[in-house]
């Protein structure tokens, strides 16, 4: 790697704030807010708004759109189509 043209690589906390959830991971992200962590060290944290913790696909309560149900309303509403 040429040095001197790559950001910084370390350590940050990413906090969910939604599930008060957070995870210690590396990254090239800076904040100057800081948290100290478990193992007593203080690392910058990077709050989010949301995460697999509380994505509705991750946690099973995303819901499923009925497309079909659409499609119906439409042709009562505007009729069908006539075929030429």
């Amino acid at each position: 790697m040429k040095p001197g043209i790559h950001p910084a690589y370390g350590p940050v906390v990413f906090r969910d704030r939604a599930a008060n959830h957070a995870f210690l991971t590396r990254s090239t992200m800076t904040s100057d807010k800081t948290v100290e962590w478990e193992d007593g060290n203080t690392y910058p944290v990077i709050d989010v708004e949301i995460s697999n913790v509380s994505h509705p696909f991750y946690t099973g309560t995303a819901r499923v759109l009925d497309t079909a149900g659409r499609v119906e309303r439409f042709e009562q509403r505007y009729g069908r189509r006539r075929a030429n």
